[in-house]
């Protein structure tokens, strides 16, 4: 899985400050999404199954989500 490649779809987070602060990027990916750090694009990336994000996104917005 090429995350590098210039075609791929990265959003960044509504909640995303314009300061540079919490600056997160989402892309959609065979395997599920894929998130970086829009900050610093060629660093990390973490990949998520599309079952692992559904859970992930459900428990921020029930506020059962624990960082």
């Amino acid at each position: 899985m090429d995350l590098t490649h210039p075609e791929l779809p990265w959003r960044t987070s509504s909640h995303s400050s314009a300061q540079g602060q919490n600056c997160v990027q989402v892309a959609s990916i065979a395997a599920g999404v894929a998130v970086r750090d829009s900050k610093n694009p060629d660093g990390g990336k973490l990949v998520f199954t599309a079952s692992e994000w559904s859970s992930f996104v459900a428990a921020v917005k029930d506020g059962t989500f624990d960082r």
